[in-house]
């Protein structure tokens, strides 16, 4: 006769089939007892998939309240549990917005959602709205059961239009019934804005759109879709140009920097970015990708020349040991290191080195120093470790994720 030891005998090693026939009682004794460890704590829970022993419901609730208890077994009780009504008192508490377990606090709206709190309803927009898959589509899905419990309109009057997550619901709603949402390129949130000209796939429309487009960012997204539909690059520089060249001006910003730093990033930004840098990248010429085995060389051979005795230069990943980036590490001297951009001619440190700055400047290299570097590249989101906000010269120039 298996036991709940041999059928969950290490993490990754789980009989998902044989503990969902295993003894409700027993795993529920399993699910609640710390001494377990965690992973096999969490089997036992998920194999309790409806059939919940009512014997052991208020230990499983004890669990589930207890802060101080593993986050990813609470989680995992919450989304066994969360049909029960008298959850509701708990769920809606302040508390649960300062859940310190990873998903728990959307994990909460989730439940309030299925369970019909119509008050959950903003908090499941916003995370509608998030950057990330996961948490878009567990707002989605709480909205989503809220519709089908109370219908939409009850949802919407929940919800405030002076919110931009609440604004992209309900065009979005517009889209689902088969309304046209065109108009939304005017939404003064630019994320609203991104989000629904995903939505439109007709380019004569687009274009009756472009003629009377009532803000020159309205235009601009329109512009901006139609290219994707129809990757017609000269049109798009055609309403450019009618528009003025409209652009995010950016003081201190060098123009070769900010043609490398557009060509880079444009094309990727966040959906926060003005959609100015986006019409920016495709209506501009790239700059010329520098020959980087040359640069690196060229560099190598002026910090010896000035005596800095210079190691092999390596990647930022390399230098990190994960991720990537946009330049090259070249450690010299006593560990002192430079940082050789692959976007173009361009060197820095964190110390602003007099010696290396000269040597390289020589050499025919920009350097990037403090001044320089901390000039904000305002508009143009881009991700970093978590962050989609604008960064500074310094950061794009010398990017590294790992």
């Amino acid at each position: 006769m298996p036991s709940i030891e041999t059928l969950a005998p290490a993490a990754g090693a789980v009989d998902a089939a044989g503990l969902g026939a295993y003894d409700a009682e027993a795993l529920a004794g399993c699910a609640v007892d710390r001494a377990e460890p965690w992973w096999r704590r969490l089997a036992c829970v998920e194999a309790l998939a409806g059939r919940v022993p009512p014997s052991r419901l208020d230990d499983l609730l004890t669990c589930l309240y207890d802060r101080t208890d593993t986050g990813v077994v609470r989680k995992a009780l919450l989304d066994l549990l969360s049909d029960r009504e008298e959850l509701l008192p708990w769920l809606r508490h302040e508390d649960r917005r300062e859940e310190s377990a990873y998903g728990m606090t959307e994990a909460a709206l989730a439940a309030r959602g299925r369970l019909g709190d119509l008050t959950a309803a903003p908090g499941l927009a916003e995370l509608a709205f998030s950057h990330w898959r996961h948490s878009r589509e567990t707002g989605d899905a709480g909205l989503d059961a809220l519709v089908a419990r109370h219908g939409a309109a009850a949802v919407l009057d929940r919800l405030d239009d002076a919110r931009p997550e609440a604004r992209a619901w309900r065009w979005r709603r517009r889209w689902h019934a088969g309304e046209d949402v065109t108009a939304a390129l005017a939404d003064p949130d630019p994320g609203v804005a991104h989000l629904m000209q995903d939505y439109l796939t007709d380019p004569a429309g687009l274009r009756r759109y472009l003629a009377a487009a009532p803000t020159v960012d309205a235009a601009l997204w329109a512009a901006y879709a139609l290219h994707r539909l129809t990757e017609d690059v000269t049109e798009t520089r055609a309403v450019h140009e009618a528009l003025g060249r409209p652009r995010v001006e950016v003081e201190g910003l060098a123009e070769d920097v900010r043609r490398a730093i557009v060509h880079e990033y444009g094309a990727w930004c966040e959906k926060q970015s003005d959609p100015r840098w986006r019409i920016e990248q495709l209506c501009t010429q790239p700059p010329e990708p520098p020959d980087q085995e040359a640069q690196l060389r060229r560099a190598t051979a002026a910090l010896g020349a000035a005596g800095l005795a210079p190691r092999p230069p390596v990647s930022c990943g390399e230098a990190h040991r994960q991720g990537d980036g946009t330049y090259h590490v070249i450690e010299y001297g006593d560990g002192r290191e430079l940082f050789l951009s692959t976007l173009g001619p361009y060197a820095g440190d964190h110390e602003d080195d007099p010696e290396a700055r000269a040597a390289l400047e020589a050499a025919g290299f920009r350097w990037i120093d403090a001044e320089r570097g901390a000039v904000r590249v305002t508009g143009l989101g881009v991700y970093y470790f978590g962050a989609r906000i604008p960064l500074d010269v310094h950061t794009l120039l010398f990017y590294w994720q790992d």
